[in-house]
């Protein structure tokens, strides 16, 4: 029975030291493989070192940023427009003493300085062309001032000579008074584009109407 259980035990202590073997061997084995990737490793980086040259690296810093000029956009004249309205508003005056102004025929013509007499009656013979028109019936005084004020200018850049303001009669008026009329007359004449302005001939309106005479800007 004794001899059974040494024979037992020597197979079994065999068999542990072929096992530590084995598992000495496949380490060594594995060391071996590895050492020989960092040769390989090494051997790469020194040739690549080799090829490329000495390296230096660069420090970290930030990115220097470019900026774009952006395109301005188109000014807007607000600032003139909003100018122009506010002259256009002061200028033409309720209160305008346009009497002495005014030639002392029976329509009330008026003409600047610097125009003859020759012109004013080439107007009221109707020898510039009518190109354009403003019809001041049923507006409020404010309304048909600030809208006269506006048509004289517009038709000045527009390079128009000769154009017709209806202020109409006064037949519809309280007491038949041509509101407007007297106005009109004190608006044109405040106006720089005006050169001169006759009652308008019987077939353009006669006592309602003017022709007006303007310098294209």
């Amino acid at each position: 029975m004794n001899a059974k259980l040494r024979l037992s035990s020597l197979q079994d202590l065999k068999a542990l030291q072929r096992e530590l073997q084995l598992a000495r061997r496949l380490a060594e084995e594995e060391a071996e493989r590895r050492a020989a990737q960092a040769r390989l490793l090494a051997q790469e980086q020194r040739a690549f070192e080799l090829a490329v040259g000495d390296v230096t690296a660069l420090k970290p810093q930030h990115r220097e940023r470019v900026e774009l000029a952006r395109p301005l956009p188109a000014p807007e004249p607000l600032q003139r427009e909003a100018d122009e309205r506010a002259a256009l508003m002061q200028a033409l005056s309720d209160d305008f003493d346009v009497d002495s102004l005014l030639e002392t025929d029976e329509a009330l013509s008026f003409r600047r300085p610097e125009i003859g007499p020759d012109t004013v009656k080439k107007l009221r013979r109707g020898h510039w062309a009518l190109q354009a028109q403003i019809d001041l019936h049923g507006l409020r005084r404010d309304q048909a001032r600030e809208a006269l004020g506006s048509f004289i200018v517009e038709s000045a850049k527009r390079g128009l000579r000769c154009v017709r303001v209806v202020h109409g009669k006064g037949n519809g008026s309280p007491g038949r008074e041509p509101v407007l009329k007297s106005r009109v007359r004190r608006w044109l004449v405040q106006k720089a584009e005006v050169l001169a302005f006759v009652q308008a001939r019987a077939s353009d309106g006669g006592s309602g109407a003017l022709m007006v005479l303007l310098q294209p800007l």
